[in-house]
This record gives structure tokens, sequence and C-alpha cells, in this order.
């Protein structure tokens, strides 16, 4: 009798416990499909402000772009959800069969967008980001402590091409992994002294000279890097970062016929999602005086510098956003945006110069314009503040000769963004117009900046707090808001 009412109880707690069970997994499936506004109202709310942001703000700075409403939908979608270790028809998870034809459709689009023979070439579409990128390309081909240039930071060159201060801190780790000297601009041309660049690398003997820039307005001399390159027995690496989406669209010179390696991001004017590419030779490298032949085997070192080496699971959200974006990228109406990009720039750095601002090596070639401010008496972090509060996004930056990263003398701009936003040369010449008129007022509001103010850091303070409090400020920033605000943001809601 007591055996009986024991199982009919332990039946009943089971029966209880399989609806709790079940009620709680309906309860997250609820959770599961609702979305933001539902799920976390606080974030939502930061979303709108980042949205309306965007859409009433003038974006200069030259690394950011509008990506596509077909891009945001591939990065939003179900390919979030698997993981892939390994590389497609090698995967170290079960389950890939889609993530592999999306991966391998990716490195296909971007082997075509380039104009590249597979033969010939191969590419990496894992990256993270485009420092990972180059780090990864470098460790493939360098040992630690092997030597390898770039361009100087104050010069316009980036952080992942190695840099050290005068006094021999290593601010990069690149350059704690590597031994690095930098290469530079003439001074007084502010072009890439490419005489110094041959002289010292004979003498500094680089295994790896990377050909690339975050803030140089001019076109490289590829064939030039090349030269160097074979004189001293180095690897060319060219990083297009910032250009990928002109040599796409073959409005600018392309790395390709002279590198050894090019490394890209995909976010800027390519304007895709953000992610990198390594693209690396096959083949044959060199033959010697005997005949024989070197290959590369760039391919199975590049590969396994990405994965295992470095990294995990690939972002396949990313991957499948970029292929589409490769796609985009590949159609005449890419390429006319592209003519269009270079055109705003040159007629923007034309209009700035009108108006008495000196820009670094006197005009662009490209899609950015770096502004020397110092004829003007005030620095990029100022200059920078002050147009932020005017609804305008540009970006604060070194000069050649600078000595601060955090006070430089110039500001770097560019129209990729705004292009992609429907900005022609009227509009460029209006941005330039609102910037004169921002130099101004940051000259102004600096000599009101308080004498009690001892530090940089305070000064700079005391200045953002004048700028918010200015009524003039308020009613320019107004004025470009609802101006700006005109322009569709590509994929809105």
């Amino acid at each position: 009798m007591l055996s009986r009412l024991s199982r009919s109880s332990n039946s009943v707690r089971l029966i209880s416990t399989r609806a709790s069970l079940a009620a709680a997994a309906s309860k997250n499936q609820v959770l599961l499909s609702r979305h933001v506004p539902e799920v976390d109202p606080e974030m939502y709310e930061i979303l709108q402000g980042e949205r309306s942001r965007q859409k009433h703000s003038i974006t200069l700075i030259p690394s950011e772009n509008f990506t596509s409403k077909a891009v945001m939908d591939l990065l939003g979608s179900e390919m979030q959800n698997k993981y892939s270790e390994g590389y497609p028809g090698e995967r170290y998870y079960g389950g890939n069969k889609f993530i592999d034809k999306a991966e391998s459709l990716c490195q296909k689009r971007a082997l075509e967008v380039f104009g590249l023979d597979p033969d010939q070439w191969g590419v990496n579409v894992q990256p993270l980001s485009g420092a990972p990128a180059n780090l990864y390309a470098y460790s493939a081909i360098l040992d630690t402590g092997d030597r390898l240039m770039g361009l100087d930071l104050p010069d316009g060159g980036h952080l992942s091409h190695g840099y050290q201060t005068a006094s021999g801190t290593k601010i990069s780790f690149i350059s704690k992994y590597f031994q690095t000297m930098p290469y530079r601009v003439d001074p007084k041309t502010g072009l890439i002294d490419y005489a110094t660049l041959e002289l010292t690398s004979k003498l500094f003997r680089p295994k790896v000279i990377v050909a690339g820039a975050s803030a140089y307005a001019r076109e490289l001399d590829y064939n030039r890097f090349r030269e160097i390159a074979n004189s001293c027995g180095a690897y060319l690496m060219s990083d297009m970062a910032h250009i990928s989406g002109l040599v796409a669209a073959g409005v600018t010179e392309s790395p390709f016929k002279y590198s050894d390696i090019v490394t890209t991001t995909t976010h800027k004017s390519l304007r895709g999602p953000r992610g990198a590419m390594i693209f690396f030779r096959k083949g044959i490298r060199k033959v010697t005086k005997k005949g024989k032949e070197i290959p590369y085997e760039l391919e199975k070192k590049i590969n396994f510098s990405v994965f295992p080496g470095h990294q995990g699971g690939p972002h396949n959200h990313t991957i499948s956003a970029l292929a589409v974006a490769l796609k985009q990228a590949s159609t005449p109406e890419f390429k006319t945006y592209q003519k269009q990009v270079v055109e705003n720039a040159r007629v923007f750095g034309e209009e700035l110069i009108k108006k008495g601002f000196k820009l670094v090596s006197g005009g662009t070639d490209t899609h950015l314009i770096l502004i020397d401010l110092t004829p003007l008496g005030i620095d990029g972090a100022r200059l920078e503040a002050i147009l932020e509060r005017l609804n305008i996004a540009a970006n604060k930056n070194t000069i050649p000769g600078d000595k601060s990263a955090l006070f430089p003398s110039g500001l770097r701009v560019g129209t990729p963004a705004m292009t992609s936003r429907g900005f022609g040369a009227a509009e460029f010449s209006q941005v330039a117009a609102y910037i004169e008129i921002a130099a101004k007022l940051a000259a102004r509001l600096k000599n009101q900046e308080s004498s009690d103010n001892k530090d940089s850091r305070s000064k700079l303070d005391n200045f953002k707090q004048l700028c918010h409090d200015s009524s003039e400020v308020q009613c320019l920033a107004q004025e470009i808001s609802e101006w700006v605000g005109q322009y569709p943001v590509p994929g809105e809601i």
C-alpha cells in the first residue's frame, strides 16, 4: 500500500516538474523571439540615440562609412550562431555545409573584385580587423626580433606598422615583437621620401617593408616600393585598408601588381562589415642565379597564422556580410560612387585652401585630407572638440614633426561616408565653410580659457565647457543638424 502511494506521489511530482519545465521553456522561447525595445529598453534608447547622431551629423572621419542594408541583414542573421574553426572542407566542428559555401563564395568574390587570378593569388577572409590582420601577416613570415619598416606614425603611418618614440618607448606592440625602423615624408613637400627609404633599407635590411598609410593623402608609388624591397631582399606588404574601395573601382593604382602580400580592412571605403582580409601570392617568388625556383609558400603560413596561430572560430556573419559587400563592389554603381568620393575630396581640399587652410602635401589624390592647423594657432584636439559640438565628426591627427598624439597639429577629414549619403561638390563646399567658422570660433574660445588651468587636459576640458555654453555654437549646431538630417542614411528604418 505504502509502495503504491509512494509511486503515485513520485508520478505527481514528475508531472509537476515536466509542467514547470515546459512553462519555463515556453517563456524562454518568448524571450528569445522578442526585439530589443521589449527585451532591453535601456539599450534600445542608446541605439536610437546613435541612429539620430549619425543621421544628424556630418561624418568626415575617412575610416568610417555607412554600409548597405543588405550587409546589415547578414550581420544580424543566423550566420552568427555557428562555430566553425578551420577552413572550408577542413573544420573542427560539424554542421558547416552552408558556412563553407559562404566563406568560399566570399574568397571567390574577393579575388574577382580586385581582378586577381586564383592561380596566382589566394585570400584569407577570417581576420577580425585590420591591425590583427597585419600582425597575422607579419607573424607568418617573421620570427620574433626580425626587422620591419613602415611609415612613421606622425608622418601618416599606422600603429600596426610599428611605432616607438624618439626616447625609445615602444608604443605599438609590433615594435616589441619585431625590430622596427620607420621611413618618413619629406618635411618640405609632405611626400614620402623614397630616396632616403632606399638608403636606410639597405643599411637596416628589413625582412618586410610595409607600403600603406592611415593619414597620407597621396597615391603610393608601389613600383618604387617594389624596387626598394628587391634591393634589400624584403617582402613588400601593402596595407590598402583606407583605399581598398578605390582600388576595387579602379580609381587609384592597385598594389597587387607589385606586392607579395596585401592586407585590408573591409569597412572603410570598401563599405562592408567590420572585418579584414589578407591576400597572398602563390607560385614562384624568385629564381636563383643557378636557375633554382624559390616558391612563395605563403598560403599555408598565413592560413596557419590566422588559425590556429592567433584566432579561434571565425565570425561567419561578418564573412557572409563581406561576400555581399564584395558583390556590391563589383557593380557599375559602386565604381561611380568611388569616382565621386575622389572628386568630392578634390573639391573639398580646394575649398579649404581657398579659405586659408594649409593642407599637408598641398592637396589630395585620394579620399582623405590632412589639414595643418599650425598657422591658425589651434590644435587638432580643440578643433575636433568644437566640431563634435557642431554635429561634425572629424578626428585630430598628427602631422609630420608633431610630438604629441593627444594634442596634435592636424585634423583628418575624408569623403567616403557623406558621399554614401548623397553629398556632392556643393555640399562639401558648404562643409568647408562650416569648418572655417568652427576654426575661427575655436581660436576665439581658446583665448577665453581660464588661466588657472595649468595642464593641457584641464585646459581642453575648460575649452569643451566653453563650447558647450556658447550660444553661437548652439545655434550653428542646430543649423547643421537640420541641414544634414535631410540626407538619407543608407538602410535607415
